[in-house]
């Protein structure tokens, strides 16, 4: 029986980290207001400089960061995990992974990096109460 409600625990924190990391980032970014933009499209002048290209006709939008969805879940898996197994160290490997992975795409969207910063704190946040609440309940688990 205690094998059973420590599993229910730790994959009722994993599903509250989860889908609770996604409402929160959702929201305060809301909150933000940080909008979605177009951001303009830039080349390198005969200086080397970058220039936007004028265009006079409007491109279709891109999303700023695909992907930032399976990024969320997992990352706020893995931190409530690392949490939940005593290992909080992993989580400067899941800020590593995320922060290098995302480094070229924030580089050329420049609006997308206020985004990126709000939402990963927001839902490492909520990742780090989950696991610290799972690891004040499961002592209690008889």
């Amino acid at each position: 029986m205690t094998l059973l409600l420590t599993t229910l625990v730790v994959v009722g924190a994993l599903a509250l980290s989860v889908l609770g990391g996604w409402g929160v980032s959702v929201l305060v970014l809301r909150w933000a207001r940080v909008p979605d933009v177009i951001l303009p499209e830039y080349e390198r002048d005969a200086t080397g400089r970058l220039v936007p290209i004028l265009a006079s006709t409007p491109k279709p939008s891109r999303p700023l960061l695909r992907g930032g969805l399976w990024v969320g879940v997992l990352e706020r898996v893995a931190i409530t995990g690392a949490i939940i197994a005593g290992r909080p160290e992993l989580i400067a490997v899941v800020v590593a992974v995320k922060g290098l992975g995302r480094y070229p795409e924030l580089q050329q969207a420049g609006g997308a990096s206020e985004r990126f910063i709000i939402g990963t704190l927001a839902s490492f946040t909520v990742a780090v109460v989950v696991g610290l609440a799972a690891v004040a309940v499961l002592p209690l688990v008889p």
